[in-house]
């Protein structure tokens, strides 16, 4: 996306976005074929009393060590007749291509990291285990946050489990703390609004200066077409993007309104710069960081980033919902889940999903976590002050990362959704570019959405026909 000893957490940063984002663009015309050789979930296995070796595959080779020692305690806990673990790590760059050829060969390994970018493509194609009849039977929601699992279900666009979620990422309004209050305003609170909103960014946007004619911190949320800017917002005010009956690109009215509000930021508020003109100088994590804007949503995963390059320069760490729209009916979070997944012709669809639940949860701990990533494991997220440290910025206001994690859902996944969504050289063609388009004033709002409806539209008819 969807822009990591790193982490579990690092699978899916925005710094690289391999897996979400860019990877996601040529689709599976190599690997669709395939479910005519899988029987998703069907697999008969024997009891497992014999001697099992499983192979796990993961994408990040500075876990080599953790790998080591998670495979280790789990030979040792599950005798009799014992289970060997195999972890091969490949490069993120390579994962996808390689998992890709073992497919084409029938030979996916029993465990194997996937990105919620592939979910419904694999889950259609049969290369997923079907994880229902586990589910069911286990008491897998007492561990786990079920909403966790539940989004992962969505992205599949099926009404089954595919996957076994470690780790959510999501959104959050992070402010300026600093900032705020040398302004005099309140810092955002769970119910705040698009209106208290837009009253906070116009106190919050100075020429420091005295008065050069030249905006030196912008108050209102810094963004361009990105899709961790704009989804929050849309779903924030109860907005849809995509028919689900057609799916089709069709935003309602919701979704149309809180990209209209986004865009009125720029050209009419004057509370946000228009990014082309304004920020070319700058990355899109230095805006907030280095004090331009007092207020940016975007991934919790970026809580890490910022402790590690702003440190107490400033009190920055407030994180807070992102402000509910007037159509807005319940606090719906944006977020996707880091999953494993299991073969569908594994030999040991038992032992696999035994495993798949131990490196999600028991068999980890919580300092393997890019901070701001949320564990899917209830054990390792409620475990203070370790998630939210009161040392550290953010401190306490880290506890509504857990709130959303337990709370509803929603994202904007599908097949070809990083084609459509625009990223991995489509920017020009995507969602992202028909809001750039817009708020560097190259089109109108019409027009931009007229045009950009068709395009996001021929790639959604490939995948969905």
């Amino acid at each position: 996306m969807p822009d990591h000893i790193q982490s579990f957490a690092s699978q899916t940063s925005d710094t690289q976005r391999s897996e979400s984002d860019e990877e996601t663009t040529d689709g599976f015309d190599s690997t669709t074929s395939l479910g005519l050789l899988f029987a998703a979930g069907k697999t008969e296995s024997k009891a497992e009393t014999e001697a099992v070796e499983l192979e796990w595959w993961t994408w990040d080779p500075d876990m080599l060590e953790q790998n080591q020692q998670i495979i280790s305690a789990f030979e040792a806990a599950n005798p009799p007749g014992g289970v060997t673990i195999n972890n091969t790590i490949v490069g993120t760059k390579e994962y996808w291509t390689k998992i890709r050829i073992q497919a084409n060969q029938n030979k996916l390994p029993d465990v194997f990291t996937m990105s919620s970018g592939y979910i419904e493509e694999w889950a259609k194609a049969g290369l997923l285990y079907n994880l229902d009849s586990f589910i069911e039977s286990d008491d897998t929601f007492t561990n786990f946050y079920q909403s966790i699992f539940d989004s992962s279900r969505e992205i599949s666009n099926t009404d089954s489990y595919y996957s076994i979620p470690f780790a959510l990422v999501t959104t959050v309004l992070y402010y300026n703390k600093d900032a705020f209050d040398a302004a005099g305003v309140a810092y955002p609170s769970d119910d705040w609004t698009w209106d208290d909103f837009k009253k906070a960014a116009k106190l919050l946007t100075i020429d420091k200066n005295g008065g050069d004619g030249k905006t030196d911190q912008w108050g209102g949320h810094w963004f361009y077409g990105r899709y961790a800017h704009i989804e929050p917002w849309v779903y924030a005010n109860n907005g849809k993007l995509i028919d689900k009956n057609t799916m089709q690109f069709n935003p309602d009215k919701n979704a149309m309104d809180a990209i209209k509000m986004l865009t009125d930021l720029v050209l009419m508020d004057k509370v946000a710069p228009p990014p082309q003109k304004d920020m070319t100088s700058f990355q899109q994590q230095d805006v907030f960081s280095q004090g331009v804007a007092a207020m940016w949503v975007d991934g919790s995963w970026f809580v890490d980033t910022l402790r590690k390059n702003v440190g107490d320069d400033m009190r920055w760490g407030g994180i807070a919902r992102v402000p509910s729209g007037p159509e807005g009916v319940s606090k719906v979070t944006y977020g996707w889940p880091d999953s494993y997944a299991l073969a569908p012709n594994t030999k040991h669809p038992e032992m696999a999903w035994k495993f798949a639940k131990y490196v999600s949860g028991e068999g980890i701990s919580l300092d393997v976590y890019m901070a701001g990533k949320i564990p899917s494991a209830k054990s390792l997220a409620e475990d203070p002050p370790l998630f939210a440290d009161p040392n550290n910025q953010p401190g306490e206001e880290m506890n509504l990362l857990i709130k959303q994690a337990s709370g509803p859902m929603t994202t904007s996944y599908t097949m070809g959704w990083s084609e459509w969504r625009g990223y991995g050289g489509s920017e020009s063609l995507g969602l992202n570019g028909t809001i750039d388009a817009i708020i560097n004033s190259h089109m109108g709002f019409d027009e931009a959405f007229r045009k950009g409806t068709e395009n996001i539209n021929s790639v959604l008819k490939r995948y969905y026909k």
